[in-house]
């Protein structure tokens, strides 16, 4: 059975058992996440929401909270002396699946 939840504005297939990253969530690690925007329960028999699923939900613990490898923004303007350079870290969690209640 998987699930496909909605968390940080993107869609996210998932399976009990899992480990996925996600936009940063307000938890400490250790916490347990309960995900109510199921829009699509899927195995033997398919369930699709409109758009999300009453009643299913998907509880996920909270296993690490970290920041991605840093991407670097060069920004360069030809022959008008321009060059502009910074890097960016997007934080994320780190989430294990553990049940798909529905």
């Amino acid at each position: 059975m998987y699930a496909i939840i909605e968390t940080g504005g993107k869609q996210i297939k998932v399976q009990v058992g899992d480990t996925v990253f996600v936009e940063k969530l307000q938890a400490t690690e250790g916490d347990t996440i309960t995900f109510d925007k199921v829009l699509m329960l899927g195995g033997d028999k398919i369930k699709v929401g409109t758009p999300y699923l009453n009643g299913v939900t998907v509880t996920a613990k909270v296993a690490k909270q970290g920041k991605a490898k840093k991407v670097i923004v060069f920004k360069y303007r030809a022959k008008a002396n321009y060059r502009k350079k910074y890097g960016h870290r997007q934080p994320y969690t780190k989430v294990a699946i553990e049940s798909i209640n529905s």
